[in-house]
């Protein structure tokens, strides 16, 4: 599955986002430069730099049209 930039630069969106990702069954990585971490761990996108866009990527047989219609408010170019 092709990775897309998402933004969350701010304590609310990263609550929102995490809410929203845990709706799915499936695996999903951000990754900042070096660094990947669980997309569902608040923990973990805490440890990013969230000052600039991050890469989603999703793990999933699925087809990933719902996955990524739901998070189209976090998506960046």
């Amino acid at each position: 599955m092709d990775p897309i930039k998402i933004s969350l630069n701010s304590i609310e969106k990263v609550k929102s986002f995490v809410n929203d990702i845990n709706c799915f069954d499936a695996d999903f990585d951000l990754i900042s430069g070096r660094y990947v971490v669980d997309a569902k761990s608040i923990m973990g996108i805490f440890s990013l730099d969230l000052s600039k866009p991050l890469i989603l990527e999703a793990h999933t047989d699925g087809d990933p049209a719902e996955i990524w219609e739901k998070l189209k408010k976090y998506m960046t170019d």
